[in-house]
């Protein structure tokens, strides 16, 4: 008899978020492994899908069952909230720098015009992104280029990132996403909850270091 199997869901980015206990403020502990990542060849359905980690194949290799999104192993991670912006004072192609987590992350915040995977706002267009490579921490903000929603290139060794792809490589010596932003929206303001991925130089974001303030 063949053994049936409960189809694999995906959540909200409100469940997800509220899941984690972002919606309580706050700083608040724990990760999430295993973030649905859209992978070079196609998007998750809303850019917010949550999947559980794949199943082994049998030889240690972790295998996807058919349907399953994509899985790359990533932490979501908890942090103050924090107001970065607000929705109506964005327009395509702003973009409003800040600090997120700590005093010395430097991000932006930044309109894409174009639905992205984790945006949010009314068209899903809205998204922040830590701004040092990822490949030896060269700063990379002023360099966002609305016209093709990337940010680059460095100005080290030329790596350019794909805001619209979870800050996924487009060219250069980069091996790793940008880490991502997570943001909510309370009425007008958006709000940044945590984040996606490690910034360069820290093997923790929130370890012997000063968090901005939450809210």
């Amino acid at each position: 008899m063949t053994e049936e199997h409960e189809p694999q869901g995906t959540v909200s980015r409100r469940s997800f978020i509220e899941g984690l206990g972002f919606a309580t403020g706050g700083v608040v502990v724990g990760t999430v492994i295993g973030v649905a990542i859209p992978g070079v060849g196609g998007d998750d359905d809303d850019g917010d899908a949550v999947a559980r980690p794949p199943s082994d194949g049998g030889d240690g290799t972790p295998t996807p069952a058919d349907g399953d999104p994509v899985v790359t192993p990533m932490v979501a991670t908890a942090h103050p909230r924090v107001k970065v912006g607000t929705v109506s004072g964005l327009n395509t192609g702003d973009v409003i720098d800040f600090n997120y987590p700590t005093e010395q992350s430097a991000a932006s915040l930044v309109k894409l015009g174009r639905p992205a995977a984790g945006g949010i706002g009314e068209d899903g267009d809205i998204v922040a992104f830590g701004t040092d490579c990822t490949h030896m921490g060269c700063p990379l903000a002023g360099t966002f280029k609305v016209e093709h929603g990337i940010l680059g290139p460095c100005g080290c060794h030329f790596t350019t990132f794909d805001l619209g792809r979870r800050g996924s490589v487009v060219l250069g010596q980069a091996t790793s996403n940008l880490p991502q932003i997570l943001l909510d929206i309370e009425g007008d303001d958006i709000i940044a909850v945590g984040t996606l991925g490690i910034f360069y130089g820290f093997r923790d974001n929130l370890a012997d270091i000063t968090i901005v303030e939450g809210i």
